[in-house]
């Protein structure tokens, strides 16, 4: 009997360097969108593809982080007293009830594999998910409802990755399938090729931050063996088993940012204003006001 996947991995350890000095106390991970955090957008997607275990990696400095989903009952009272019962709803929203989440330590930085290593023990022998909060995804439906979907579609084996093409010049920043054979979503995949130069990448499709994989890359992991960067390779771990368990690539429907960057995360926080009732003509005429000022002033 295949099992489901119920369990997801957010690694939320690493600095935040690129922006800085707002990290410097703030986790990059409850940084805002719009109003919402981007860990936010990450646990409301899980929830949506029928999660209901969140394992957060986390690392010192992010208490915050961890903070964020407790209950605030004083702050409940104080809306409820007020008759806010709105807003009193979307904060109730954001609570994770005891025994829903749980917090592993990476210790040291030593890559993305590490930190999924990290987590290992509360897997056990399942199938899970893997999700990066950098990567926030646009989709009428969640790209990883859309993956797990597609994933049980094809009988809740392997392993999957969600895929999208990137120019070739963007290649050295990214995880590139060699691509086997492709149906519709679907690609087959016979090679993976961690951050290549565009020159010596085997596609432009690129792996962005959603997986689906099976305990046997915990295995993988175990060992230790250091990848691109001297790190230990979430990606290496992935391509030893095209020849076992399988790799697949999933084309997902929807607009990525990465908003590990500062121009994804501008971007994204226009996009996102924009597809709210209540801020579009606001931001609509400030952003035409903008542009026929350069314009003038060009």
């Amino acid at each position: 009997m295949h099992k489901k996947v119920t369990k997801a991995i957010f690694p939320v350890a690493g600095l935040g360097t690129r922006f800085l000095p707002a990290t410097k106390s703030v986790p990059k991970e409850i940084m805002t969108l719009v109003d919402r955090p981007l860990v936010q957008y990450a646990i409301d997607e899980a929830r949506e593809a029928g999660i209901t275990e969140f394992i957060f990696v986390t690392s010192r400095g992010k208490g915050a982080l961890e903070d964020y989903f407790d209950h605030a009952p004083q702050l409940e009272e104080e809306l409820r007293a007020k008759g806010k019962d709105e807003l009193l709803k979307v904060l109730q929203s954001t609570n994770m009830e005891s025994g829903d989440i749980a917090y592993i330590r990476q210790h040291k930085a030593l890559g993305l594999g590490h930190a999924i290593w990290c987590a290992g023990r509360l897997i056990g022998d399942e199938p899970f998910a893997v999700i990066l909060p950098d990567d926030v995804i646009a989709a009428d439906t969640p790209c990883l409802k859309q993956m797990i979907d597609a994933y049980e579609e094809n009988g809740s084996t392997g392993n999957m990755v969600a895929a999208m093409e990137v120019p070739r010049s963007m290649t050295s920043s990214y995880g590139i399938l060699d691509v086997d054979q492709q149906t519709d979503a679907m690609v087959t995949v016979k090679g993976m090729v961690e951050k290549p130069k565009a020159e010596d990448a085997p596609s432009n499709l690129a792996v962005i931050g959603r997986y689906i994989l099976t305990p046997k890359i915990l295995s993988n992991l175990a060992s230790g063996e250091k990848g691109a960067g001297g790190e230990i390779q979430l990606t290496d771990a992935i391509a030893k088993e095209i020849d076992g368990e399988g790799v697949y690539g999933f084309r997902f429907n929807g607009q990525r940012f990465d908003c590990g960057s500062k121009s994804g995360f501008l971007q994204a926080t226009v996009a996102f204003g924009l597809a709210r009732d209540e801020l579009r003509d606001d931001l609509e005429a400030y952003i035409d006001e903008v542009m026929t000022t350069r314009r003038a002033a060009q």
